[in-house]
């Protein structure tokens, strides 16, 4: 298996300013930031596979796996053990929000395989982690939980065969179709120990404009439908929850417009006029990117996550603004006091003030040279 990125999902190729690192993070022995966008070797494979699950917005990949296609098939089989030497090339490629969506979905409990991992390993700490998470937002709502496993499982082909078909079969039996066609294509010349230089063509560009919502989050969606409505919502701390979020906008908003221009899922928005700042909390992936692009620091993280979200999902009106048109050029603005002109507008009326108090100095210095070579 080698790793594989599609560069429009990349909140990093979306804008210049994105602080993203998760991949890097993730994988620092593998993944590395060259020009702004993740880099990595050629022949870089399965030990790449913790950026696969920690990527917001599903850019990477693994060849010959679908996390996607791997969910449905796990829940057609019989058994209930996610094991690195079975069905997953890793554990680490599953998300947390893949593993929300496999206990919820799932009528039997399901273990997760670790005996495969040093406990003093970075790779392990990561696993542990979004476990950790998974089951924590799993106990504000359900009874539901995932387990682990540290003893060694020996022969799990042999003894599952009457069910469940070994590993090569299993991934052979993972549909590429509308995978493939997503999948960068790498150039054949490059050395496997040299890095792969990616670059945003016309193409990517017209990509990253579009809206998507990851493949994960539509699968949480459906998984969090099996899942009864809690009597009471709790709400977590902000911290606790990687996936997602719940945000506010301070008085310190321009009404710039690039935070929900830019956003890739389309979780922040705004109506015709752009006289208001929407937000949809159930497809947000916390990719931070609307943060990094606004000027005034005007986006804020609520400090707490209501679970109340993923049952009755609102779109929530952060700020509304009140809209005029310029009585200069005509064009609406976001109005606010004073003149009833808008920025440009101000901004040319500036620089022609400028431009003219300069050309009656200029003036002014000519015809006093001229009067100084009368006398």
């Amino acid at each position: 298996m080698k790793l594989h990125i599609t560069l429009s999902s990349c909140v990093r190729a979306t804008s210049k300013f994105s602080d993203c690192t998760k991949c890097v993070d993730a994988c620092p022995e593998s993944v590395q930031i060259l020009d702004n966008l993740p880099s990595f070797a050629n022949n870089t494979g399965v030990e790449a596979a913790a950026c696969v699950g920690v990527c917001p917005t599903e850019a990477f990949e693994l060849s010959e796996f679908s996390t996607t296609e791997f969910f449905f098939t796990f829940l057609e089989s019989k058994v209930r053990l996610i094991s690195p030497k079975f069905n997953v090339p890793c554990l680490s490629v599953l998300s947390v929000e893949h593993l929300l969506s496999l206990a919820l979905a799932s009528e039997e409990t399901i273990t997760l395989d670790m005996s495969a991992y040093d406990e003093k390993s970075v790779l392990y700490e990561q696993i542990e982690a979004r476990i950790e998470e998974a089951n924590f937002v799993l106990s504000s709502f359900s009874t539901k939980e995932l387990i682990t496993n540290m003893e060694k499982i020996e022969n799990i082909e042999r003894e599952e065969e009457k069910d469940v078909p070994s590993r090569r079969s299993f991934l052979g039996s993972v549909s590429l179709k509308g995978v493939v066609k997503h999948k960068l294509t790498f150039d054949e010349a490059v050395e496997a120990e040299e890095l792969n230089a990616f670059k945003l063509d016309t193409v990517t560009i017209a990509k990253i404009r579009e809206k998507n919502i990851p493949d994960k989050r539509k699968i949480l969606f459906t998984a969090l439908k099996r899942a009864g409505v809690p009597d009471v919502f709790e709400v977590l701390a902000e911290e606790e929850v990687s996936f997602t979020s719940q945000k506010f906008v301070d008085d310190t908003c321009t009404n710039c417009q690039i935070c929900y221009r830019i956003c890739p899922t389309g979780a922040l928005t705004s109506n015709g006029k752009f006289s208001l700042i929407n937000f949809d909390a159930m497809l947000c992936v916390k990719c931070r990117l609307c943060h990094d692009v606004c000027e005034p620091d005007a986006i804020q993280l609520q400090t707490g996550f209501e679970i109340k979200e993923f049952f009755e999902p609102t779109q929530r009106v952060l700020a509304t603004f009140d809209i005029k048109r310029c009585n200069e050029c005509g064009n609406n603005f976001t109005y606010m006091g004073g003149e009833q002109t808008c920025p440009r507008c101000m901004i040319e009326e500036e620089e022609a003030m400028f431009l003219h108090s300069n050309a009656l100095d200029m003036k002014a210095l000519l015809e006093g040279e001229k009067d100084g070579r009368k006398s």
